[in-house]
């Protein structure tokens, strides 16, 4: 008889609950929402589970600092932010206060295990040594000029030519000697760096590069539809591409392509391949804005949401506009100066220590993708509808884009 009395207690206050929250409907818009003791929000939260990111988006909208905490069952909270400063806070400043924490490391422990994405404190620290290694400009560069002098010892009109060039260590085949020795150096600071990580039991394993390629393969799947949506980028970007020489894109090329560079950021901000990325705060803290956090909190920034955030980008944020990645509005026969953009306004890289050690990798990968594709071919959409953002471990578009290609006519 107490075990009923007591359940139909339970029920009635919650019955109680669901009546007060129906009935405050008509109010005005609430920066927070609604929260009870002991279920916190789960209400609103369980409501709004379907559209996470368009209610985040909304509440944060409304917050004056951009800031907004969520109360969860049994006191637990989630802090959601979309203020630059906050995020510095976060990602630089105080960055030794918020680890990624156990509830993380827990949850994705199973599919990588304790690499670089999964890991916190030596363990990290050790695997991003590491990973700096293996996505160093210097060996990319090393790389693609010794590729490139390589592919012109075919041109050459007979291989004695190249041949002799090589003995006496002269011309092209002396710069490719230093190059092949710097990439020979570098990979094996990489082998005695992987050595090193697996004695203090890091993961190495290519589940870290799928997540790499995965990312880059969302922000330019996202590029390829919003281009066919915007004819004037397109076009431009295929001016920069042109007339860069039968051998294709070299390192050089790329470096130029500042156009296609403010593409893909624009198409990031607007369609991040990490819509949101949270840390556990290891103390009490009080963040730039004023938000209080208590140990243990789960801090969330939420870069799909800084995208829509009229004070952060402006007015037209929901306009695709490479243009505002540059001091002055680019201009055919100037080349265009990308502006410099602070990393807490546009953390797709993240930002402070765990910066993406890839980033200038992935963009090169990006725009020699990119480059080479619309040179080529047109990008055709099938289906009319709008692609519908999909917010997972990395987000992607749902069922992909399906695309007719034909072939450019030059």
């Amino acid at each position: 008889m107490e075990i009923l009395t007591a359940f139909l207690s339970i029920l009635l206050t919650l019955g109680f609950i669901l009546i007060f929250s129906c009935s405050t409907k008509a109010l005005k818009p609430q920066t927070k929402p609604p929260s009870y003791p002991l279920i916190g929000s789960i209400l609103s939260f369980n409501k709004n589970r379907h559209r996470l990111l368009q209610w985040y988006t909304d509440l944060l909208r409304l917050s004056p600092s951009q800031t907004v905490t969520i109360d969860l069952l049994l006191n637990r909270r989630t802090i959601i932010t979309a203020n630059p400063e906050n995020i510095e806070h976060i990602l630089k400043t105080n960055f030794c206060n918020f680890p990624k924490g156990k509830p993380f490391t827990d949850l994705l422990g199973d599919l990588l295990g304790g690499g670089i994405f999964n890991s916190d404190g030596e363990l990290w620290s050790s695997q991003r040594k590491l990973a700096s290694h293996e996505f160093t400009m210097h060996l990319v560069e090393a790389f693609d000029v010794a590729a490139a002098i390589s592919a012109r010892r075919a041109t050459e009109p007979v291989n004695a030519v190249w041949k002799l060039k090589r003995f006496f260590n002269v011309g092209g085949e002396r710069r490719l000697k230093e190059a092949i020795r710097t990439v020979h150096v570098s990979v094996s600071k990489i082998i005695r760096a992987k050595k090193k990580c697996l004695d203090i039991g890091g993961d190495v394993s290519d589940k870290q590069d799928l997540l790499s390629r995965d990312t880059t393969s969302a922000a330019m799947t996202w590029l390829f539809w919003l281009l066919s949506e915007n004819d004037d980028v397109e076009k431009k970007i295929l001016e920069e591409v042109r007339d860069k020489g039968s051998l294709g894109l070299g390192f050089e090329d790329l470096r130029e392509m500042s156009y296609t560079k403010a593409s893909l950021c624009e198409a990031m901000r607007l369609y991040p391949p990490v819509a949101w990325d949270s840390k556990h705060a290891a103390n009490d803290d009080v963040l730039p804005d004023g938000t209080h956090v208590k140990k243990g909190d789960k801090v969330t920034y939420f870069p799909y949401g800084m995208g829509r955030m009229e004070k952060v980008w402006g007015q037209d944020w929901d306009k695709f506009k490479p243009n505002r990645w540059f001091d002055e509005e680019p201009n055919y026969g100037i080349k265009p100066v990308l502006k410099s953009v602070s990393s807490f306004k546009f953390p797709v890289f993240q930002a402070g220590p765990r910066v993406c050690i890839g980033k200038e990798m992935a963009f090169m990968q990006m725009k020699y993708v990119v480059g080479s594709v619309l040179s080529r071919f047109e990008i055709i959409p099938v289906c009319k509808n709008p692609p519908v953002f999909v917010p997972l471990l990395t987000a992607h578009m749902a069922g992909g884009l399906k695309v007719k290609i034909k072939k450019r006519k030059h």
